[in-house]
């Protein structure tokens, strides 16, 4: 198939095909005589899969360390479970903060009438703050 079809078949652009293959996440593909890449259906698995890691918060680099987990295919999937976990810790990080600077917003919000004069402004004075 050529690249078009492929990304037809991914819903992935084919510029990110071809970033991909400069990344080394996709192998370099065939030519035709005429000189266009030509693809297998092994390409669309390992796209898909690229696509979904990507969609679950890993980066290009983890995603290549999954692949090369994934590709020992008789070996044991607790190097995969570690990796998956680890993100997992990540996003449960990234929540806690996130759900920290959602608290001290609303406290902020709640505090501010919304009218009045700006000089009386509780966000602004809680930003103009020293850190405590």
């Amino acid at each position: 198939m050529n690249i078009g079809q492929l990304a037809r078949l991914t819903g992935a652009p084919i510029d990110t095909i071809r970033y991909y293959e400069r990344q080394q996440l996709l192998p370099t593909p065939q030519r035709s005589p005429s000189g266009y890449r030509r693809y297998a259906e092994e390409d669309v698995v390992r796209l898909n899969f690229i696509r979904r890691a990507k969609a679950l918060g890993f980066s290009l680099e983890e995603i290549s360390e999954l692949m090369a987990i994934s590709e020992g295919r008789h070996g044991d999937m607790a190097a995969m479970k570690l990796a998956a976990r680890s993100k997992l810790a990540e996003v449960e990080a990234r929540q806690a903060e996130l759900a920290r600077v959602h608290d001290a917003l609303l406290h902020l919000v709640d505090a501010c009438p919304g009218h009045g004069a700006l000089a009386e402004c509780p966000i602004i004075a809680a930003l103009g703050k020293e850190p405590t």
